[in-house]
């Protein structure tokens, strides 16, 4: 048996050749569709995100703003060096 032989015998005798062509060209074709419909399937996408997950509205996001505003000045009058100065009054 030559070497071709051996190389070939199991795997392409296995699926016939015409399948793996049409097999590549569809593949071929629904890559290309999809680089072509790309923004428009990103767009669907971006869409859905909001309609499961939807933005906060802006007051919202200014109530978010001035809590976390609040919690950091919190924070800075809680060090070591501030209580330290306090108890020294």
């Amino acid at each position: 048996m030559s070497f071709a032989d051996t190389l070939f015998q199991a795997p392409l005798t296995a699926v016939p050749f015409t399948h793996l062509v049409t097999g590549m060209v569809q593949l071929t074709v629904l890559g290309a569709v999809l680089m072509f419909f790309r923004p428009l399937l990103i767009g669907i996408a971006r869409a859905l995100v909001l309609v499961v997950r939807p933005r906060p509205t802006k007051d919202q996001l200014a109530a978010r703003r001035k809590l976390n505003a609040a919690k950091h000045a919190d924070l800075e009058l809680d060090t070591p060096s501030v209580r330290a100065m306090g108890s020294r009054s």
